[in-house]
């Protein structure tokens, strides 16, 4: 379900934003990621999100921005080529495409039902316990020059079977994010713009149902 992926690569992400001090050896800097991610409190990017390959073997590009705050919030605004808008308020999340003039409401994960990566948005996750690191030949859709670190999740998860986090070497500014799924699919994101800690509001993240659409109950097992 495209909302739930999006939920794990939101939630990852919050975990791998511009560090210092990254160290050459990938546990070291499994470790590092995680010391700077406690740091955060909210951030913000501009994003490119190409998708690729699963059952449809498709390959489908969009763009929008995402805005993330600790504990719980996040809000993806995909503004091309279609509107789209995934929100989490922290308690429930809203999954609204304009187009098919319906709103999908689903509660939160609770911790015991949440995937890995999305217990990094509650700050109880930990990536040098949940996940096996290693370094790797960079993505062909990541800048060049950039250093890539794979990400194998100890305990199998739904929503994908390994992630890759692509640094800037000379800032350690985070470039990118890839995913590959149990279809055959990969998601690639490459981020620009971005910003941390910058005091989001609680109302960035209240959603509005509007006017005229269906309102359809979802579980967070979908």
């Amino acid at each position: 379900m495209v909302a739930l992926r999006l939920r794990s690569v939101a939630v990852l992400f919050a975990a791998s934003l511009s560090l210092e001090g990254i160290a050459a050896q990938p546990p070291q800097l499994a470790h590092d990621l995680q010391k700077k991610y406690s740091a955060i409190k909210d951030f913000s990017a501009d994003f490119v999100h190409t998708y690729e390959g699963g059952v449809l073997k498709k390959q489908v590009t969009e763009r929008g921005r995402l805005l993330i705050k600790k504990p719980g919030k996040m809000r993806w605004e995909y503004t091309a080529p279609e509107a789209k808008t995934f929100v989490s308020d922290g308690v429930k999340l809203y999954s609204y495409i304009p187009q098919d003039k319906q709103v999908i409401v689903s509660p939160v994960p609770s911790d015991n039902e949440a995937t890995t990566p999305a217990l990094f948005l509650t700050g109880k996750g930990s990536l040098t316990r949940d996940f096996t690191a290693s370094l790797v030949a960079l993505p062909a859709t990541m800048p060049a020059g950039s250093r890539a670190l794979k990400l194998v999740p100890k305990t199998p998860q739904r929503e994908y079977e390994w992630l890759t986090l692509v640094v800037d070497p000379s800032t350690l500014a985070i470039r990118g994010l890839v995913t590959a799924d149990a279809q055959g699919g990969t998601s690639s994101f490459l981020f620009t713009n971005l910003k941390e800690n910058i005091n989001s509001a609680d109302k960035d993240f209240a959603f509005k149902i509007p006017r005229g659409v269906d309102v359809v109950s979802g579980s967070s097992r979908e």
